[in-house]
């Protein structure tokens, strides 16, 4: 399946900070056949540091797509059945407006004049761009990580044009660990000199900041069981220790590579935005209470943590289920087991898929 990214354009887009960006473009991709009862379309929104190319080969660079083992034919999201969207999230940089894009104004990049986003906002751009593509009700948003919290806000804001959510390894709101990973994060982008207050798209990225966000980010996605099994104590290419500080370890070496292979393919300000963006994402925030935030509409949901996964753990989506059972929805809940930590969702996919699988054909059944 071969996935090619195209862009749709807007006049303009209100954002809770009070600002407007116009005009706002935004990146995504399409897998599968809107049926012509329009009502087998599926918004896969992405985590983090993801983008448009969820599935398939990519056109432009052969890559696969960030979730391919869940997307395609006779997958989970069966693209035979269904019709799924992704989209690149606003303030992001593989083809939607963020920091990195020209400021209208200016003629030069936005850098840190790029307005504050949430994640409110970034749903609300999807639903711009899932209207312009004549879909009036999804049959099911889902989502792990950042991706969950988008689900879990469009079925919350847009609860009549969503019949199913499935938010995965995910929270309602960022505990204050949470919050305190990302600021490191920052604060690694913000001390690298390169930074230059965001003013370096003429010169050079802060490249060694944003790597160690990235491997700092690294770290908690994997398990404690999942980094001994991959890397224990072992040495790289070497018989003892160096005495110096060079690579002496396997996981100094992957934590390395993987910061330097993310500095080429993602911008340091995104990093900043989006990420102050999950910080800020309270669903609770306006409604009250949590439950409150489901008080309106007949969503179906299924909700899937891990047991590994110790940087969004399960209590977080058992808040969720909770609340939303007291408020009487239509909820299932399973927890996984899995060794992988919060990359479970992007790898372990086995059972993972059985369930999604199940519950999107019993969805799609009483929708009919």
């Amino acid at each position: 399946m071969i996935a090619e990214t195209r862009t749709a354009c807007f006049d303009s887009l209100t954002l809770d900070c009070g600002e407007a960006l116009a005009p706002v473009e935004v990146a995504y991709e399409t897998y599968g056949q809107l049926n012509s009862a329009r009502s087998n379309a599926i918004c896969v929104c992405h985590a983090l540091t993801g983008d448009a190319h969820a599935a398939g080969i990519s056109h432009a660079d052969g890559k696969p797509g960030w979730w391919d083992s869940m997307i395609g034919p006779g997958k989970a999201f069966d693209t035979d059945k269904y019709f799924v969207i992704c989209s690149n999230v606003l303030g992001g940089c593989r083809g939607t407006t963020g920091p990195s894009s020209t400021n209208p104004a200016t003629g030069k990049p936005y850098a840190m004049a790029f307005p504050v986003i949430t994640i409110p906002d970034m749903v609300r751009l999807q639903k711009m761009l899932i209207e312009r593509l004549g879909i009036e009700r999804l049959l099911a948003v889902t989502g792990g990580s950042m991706g969950g919290m988008q689900a879990l806000q469009w079925a919350a804001a847009y609860p009549e044009t969503v019949v199913s959510a499935i938010p995965i390894a995910t929270t309602a709101r960022h505990s204050a660990q949470q919050i305190a990973f990302n600021e490191v994060g920052r604060q690694a982008i913000m001390a690298d000199l390169d930074w230059n207050d965001g003013n370096y798209y003429d010169s050079n990225p802060p490249a060694r900041g944003l790597a160690v966000a990235r491997m700092v980010g690294h770290i908690t996605y994997m398990s404690d069981e999942s980094m001994r099994e991959k890397f224990g104590r072992r040495l790289r290419d070497k018989e003892t220790f160096g005495f110096d500080f060079s690579v002496d370890f396997e996981v100094e070496s992957y934590l390395r590579y993987r910061g330097t292979q993310f500095v080429s393919r993602f911008d340091a300000n995104s990093y900043l935005y989006i990420t102050k963006a999950m910080d800020y994402f309270d669903l609770a925030n306006g409604a009250g209470s949590l439950a409150n935030a489901f008080r309106s509409g007949n969503t179906r949901y299924l909700a899937i943590s891990f047991t590994s996964d110790w940087l969004y753990p399960s209590y977080q989506l058992v808040e969720v289920v909770q609340a939303l059972r007291s408020m009487n929805r239509d909820v299932a809940y399973c927890e996984l087991p899995s060794n992988y930590g919060h990359d479970a969702f992007l790898v372990d996919v086995g059972e993972q898929t059985e369930v999604v699988r199940g519950f999107l054909a019993a969805t799609f059944k009483a929708r009919a």
